[in-house]
């Protein structure tokens, strides 16, 4: 029998709800061993949205939030192994996204940089696990956007030459992943995933999402207000294109909500943030090609019902479903994929792929950050 590969994904997305764990074994199909959630603390989200806009005092609070999510992230990999009943020593790497706090893609009139915090030295010396972490920088380096760089993972264990397919990710921001059975990989950020809907429905109910969708699906999407937020620029980009919370936030919101003559009931406008992502998701997998395809929607979008319908309803044609149909449950695709990323890492093999984020090579992704002795629990 072969020995396992084990490896360990670390992903905390722009909703910035929770840290997603997934222990991997790669040795050959991807496995998903055991998984694991670490809930942020309402203060740590707090600070991780204030930073991903321009403020006082950034760098000290960035510096402290770096060390506190670096122990967060820590103590999520000390947690699954124990759940797993796993040791350190079995674990080759983990590979860790970190918190993205600001992402500028080139062309971006503040600079081309991005930027993920969660100190990756603090990942390896508590758990005594070799890290890989600093995925995106190497891919800005060679010309790229830095994202989305799941689509190297989707097309690795969802292309099939018997049927194009589209693989949906739908997080705080959405993306997508273009798996034609004959033909090039393509992939890029739609726009505004969960993040509008969950702010929205946070300031007006205390709650972090809307449930199912429920909220949204009891009101009506307002036209104009539709109209004018689908008017923005990004919308209209060529790929390549990433985007994220510095473009599509409350103030981007506020901005359409005040052009209009009359005040939107809350619940309308959660209807309209709902038909927004719907509608930019569809748009962009409408301009792939006619023929029918299969769609499997991942990330926390996948458990709206009243989302998953108007996906559905805006591409009549095209099979509508979630990655579980798969056997890979949604919630865990990303964190997966950057265990499979630090696999690459640590092999040397490339991660990215040019015709995705523009890079102008494939390139080896992030920092290794090697680990000395292992230790267990290590985490005050």
């Amino acid at each position: 029998m072969s020995q396992r590969q084990l490896y360990l994904g670390l992903m905390s997305g722009t909703s910035a709800d929770a840290i997603d764990a997934a222990l991997v074994d790669l040795q050959s199909t991807p496995q998903l061993l055991e998984q694991h959630t670490l809930p942020l603390p309402a203060e740590i989200r707090q600070q991780i949205h204030s930073l991903s806009l321009p403020g006082d005092n950034e760098i000290d609070r960035m510096g402290a939030l770096d060390v506190d999510l670096g122990k967060l992230f820590a103590r999520t990999s000390l947690e699954l192994h124990a759940k797993a009943g796993i040791s350190a020593t079995q674990n080759a790497a983990i590979g860790c996204h970190g918190q993205t706090i600001r992402h500028r893609p080139p062309g971006s009139s503040e600079g081309t940089f991005t930027l993920q915090i969660g100190d990756p030295n603090l990942i390896a010396e508590l758990t005594g696990i070799t890290t890989v972490a600093d995925f995106r920088r190497r891919d800005m380096a060679a010309g790229g956007q830095g994202a989305p760089l799941v689509p190297a993972f989707h097309r690795a264990i969802f292309h099939t030459h018997a049927k194009d397919r589209v693989i949906v990710n739908i997080g705080g921001m959405a993306n997508i992943t273009w798996l034609p059975a004959q033909g090039q990989t393509l992939g890029f950020d739609t726009g505004p995933g969960n993040v509008l809907m969950d702010d929205w429905i946070h300031s007006h109910s205390g709650d972090s999402y809307d449930k199912n969708g429920t909220w949204a699906a009891s009101g009506q999407a307002h036209p104009e207000l539709l109209a004018d937020l689908l008017a923005d620029a990004y919308f209209t980009l060529p790929a390549p294109k990433s985007t994220g919370r510095e473009s599509f936030n409350r103030s981007w919101l506020d901005k359409s909500l005040a052009k209009l003559a009359t005040t939107l009931s809350p619940v309308d406008v959660q209807a309209t943030l709902l038909e927004l992502t719907a509608a930019t998701i569809a748009g962009n997998i409408g301009s792939l090609g006619r023929a029918a395809k299969e769609i499997y929607v991942c990330g926390g979008g996948a458990y709206n019902p009243r989302l998953m319908q108007r996906l559905q309803d805006l591409l009549p044609t095209d099979k509508v479903a979630s990655t579980s149909v798969l056997g890979i449950d949604p919630q865990w695709i990303e964190a997966m994929a950057f265990a499979w990323l630090a696999q690459q890492t640590i092999n040397h093999r490339t991660g990215n792929l040019r015709e995705v984020t523009g890079a102008k090579r494939e390139v080896i992704l992030g920092g290794v950050y090697y680990a000395g002795e292992h230790r267990t629990g290590f985490l005050k």
